[in-house]
């Protein structure tokens, strides 16, 4: 029998050569023993609400009226909603063109983005163009389109800070682009060297790509830092004297547990900056649903804004974006009740500002709780929460190479076997040589942090005790 077009051999090489770390080896393998009865802690992702955070009252009832409108000619509804979430209903279903079934323009519903708009006015300084702003289904879709718009061909490279969100490489190599690394320095909590920069573009370009975009994740994902005003400046110069556009992925904004160093907008710094960089360097920044206190990750809701993209291309965009004639309405509805939620004085503030601080209060004594718990553990090194540093003995890396697995792999495979604890390994984000890490989520449930961090205790210290030789760890 000939072979067919969708046999493996014959797919696309670029879908064959993409990887998701995120849903990768170590995912599947938890997957497997879910369905033999193992009970498995899945911290390989952020997805709040499948580990048990409460979603919060309001928007759910504004989407409840919104997806069954004749709730709203009910004589009895304002017995069951408040009296404000019964208006945004109406005022968002005023905005479609058919309600939450019917299609919106491609760019999203204009009284959204005009909702959007003014958040990034409010939380920036500077007035924001609701024409400018494309609500997507989630960030990652609006991540795709742009380095779809970016991407011409093997050639093009794209700046991506290693450790990365593993979207940044899957999507490159799927687009058929180059990925150009530049190593973020773990001992100066995870920030940027610009001379690092330099060398990553002079690297790439004596291999004949040419650099024509740069991503920050800010807060970082996996690393969990906020960028420095300084750094963001940096970067910022450092995109206009090599006419990059910068992509500022920025969907953790919400996500700080530290006091240290705030969450500041590159849209913000540059703008700050003045003419004539204020003028001239291309930004798109991108949000979501899916983080922080909402964690809404199945409602897909998200956007990204352009600055200083000429109108032609700004249409080009949009002619893309066309193709799948309308993101997701629901979705869009979440994003306008994140960007614009109750306001003092409305019947249901009291009751969002509790619930809100009570998530982010709890997601902070996670982090402090995880961080405490990694480093009180045999050759792991946390300076965030996120993304613990482990320190393997030599034989654990032979032992690993013996069984044709990345040392990081082995470590959490053996992990989830012994402990039910999902996570993925370092190198599924990029890492420099011979150091190793996992990422996980702060997301199980606060009463049962304590215990999983004493079980990943007791596995790490007899694993370390098992493998070490006391001749020499991996480290920094």
């Amino acid at each position: 029998m000939s072979s067919k077009a969708l046999d493996y051999e014959n797919l696309n090489e670029n879908v064959k050569k993409c990887q998701y770390a995120v849903r990768g080896e170590l995912y599947l393998r938890a997957s497997e023993l879910q369905k033999e009865g193992k009970k498995i802690i899945f911290t390989n992702v952020g997805n709040p609400h499948a580990l048990g955070q409460k979603p919060l009252t309001f928007p759910r009832q504004v989407i409840a009226l919104c997806q069954a409108p004749f709730l709203l000619d009910d004589p009895n509804v304002g017995l069951i909603f408040p009296a404000d979430a019964i208006a945004r209903a109406k005022q968002f279903l005023g905005m479609t063109s058919g309600g939450l079934g019917a299609y919106s323009d491609s760019r999203g519903i204009p009284g959204v983005r005009k909702e959007v708009a003014d958040f990034i006015e409010r939380r920036d300084g500077y007035p924001s163009d609701p024409e400018l702003i494309f609500l997507t289904d989630g960030a990652s879709k609006g991540v795709m389109q742009i380095l779809n718009s970016i991407i011409r061909g093997p050639s093009d490279g794209i700046l991506v800070p290693v450790p990365q969100y593993p979207l940044y490489s899957a999507s490159i190599q799927l687009l058929g682009g180059s990925l150009v690394p530049y190593y973020l320095e773990e001992t100066a909590n995870w920030g940027l060297d610009i001379n690092d920069l330099r060398q990553s573009v002079a690297q790439a370009r004596y291999k004949g790509i040419t650099v024509r975009a740069m991503v920050i994740i800010n807060p970082g994902n996996p690393t969990g830092q906020c960028l420095s005003v300084a750094n963001l400046k940096q970067i910022i110069q450092f995109c206009h004297q090599e006419n990059l556009v910068l992509l500022g992925d920025e969907v953790y904004q919400q996500n700080i547990y530290q006091d240290e160093r705030p969450f500041i907008s590159a849209r913000k710094v540059l703008l700050d900056m003045g003419l004539p960089l204020s003028k001239e360097v291309q930004l798109v920044s991108f949000h979501t649903v899916s983080k922080g206190y909402w964690g809404e990750c199945g409602q897909r809701g998200g956007y990204f804004e352009m600055t200083n993209i000429p109108p032609k291309a700004v249409e080009e965009i949009y002619k893309v974006a066309s193709i799948s004639l309308s993101p997701n309405v629901p979705g869009q509805i979440f994003m306008g009740l994140m960007v614009n939620p109750p306001k003092p004085g409305d019947i249901s503030y009291d009751q969002f500002v509790r619930e809100s601080k009570g998530i982010l209060e709890s997601l902070r004594r996670r982090a402090h709780m995880m961080t405490d718990g990694f480093n009180s553990c045999r050759n792991v090194v946390c300076a965030m929460y996120s993304f613990p540093q482990i320190r393997l003995p030599p034989r654990a890396i032979e032992t690993a190479n013996k069984l044709g697995k990345a040392a990081d792999v082995f470590y959490c495979l053996r992990l989830l076997e012994a402990t039910g604890i999902s996570t993925v390994p370092g190198s599924g984000f990029g890492q420099k040589e011979g150091v190793f890490h996992l990422r996980t989520t702060i997301l199980p449930a606060e009463e049962d942090m304590p215990a999983i961090m004493e079980s990943f205790k007791k596995f790490n210290d007899e694993f370390m005790e098992k493998y070490e030789d006391h001749k020499g760890y991996s480290r920094m």
